[in-house]
């Protein structure tokens, strides 16, 4: 299962991402239906490519901050990291095979 980010690191996680990888967050919240419905394409998309990317989930309800700074409007949202600045971005129920073939652009 992803790590869930907070506040505190998303700072040394994302932005500061030592390990020169893509970052991909989750924006979630626990009454978002979609979101339920997204977590498991998430899952399966970490157990495939995992080890190439870094794949975080984020509740915006406790993070509201972070939501806020990239705009998150609408969930759930998966926001696309790289070298500490957001590349893209997928709103909305995703399939894992969008989710893959977005990811494969920047990997």
């Amino acid at each position: 299962m992803s790590k869930i980010f907070n506040n505190q690191n998303f700072q040394t996680e994302v932005l500061e991402n030592s390990h020169k990888k893509l970052v991909v967050v989750d924006f979630y919240a626990d009454w978002c239906a979609p979101c339920r419905m997204l977590a498991p394409i998430i899952e399966e998309v970490e157990k495939e490519i995992g080890d190439k990317i870094i794949i975080r989930k984020l509740n915006i309800e406790d993070n509201n901050e972070i939501a806020s700074k990239y705009n998150v409007m609408s969930i759930p949202a998966i926001l696309f990291f790289k070298n500490g600045e957001v590349i893209e971005s997928l709103i909305g129920l995703q399939s894992k095979e969008n989710i893959i073939n977005t990811i494969k652009k920047y990997i």
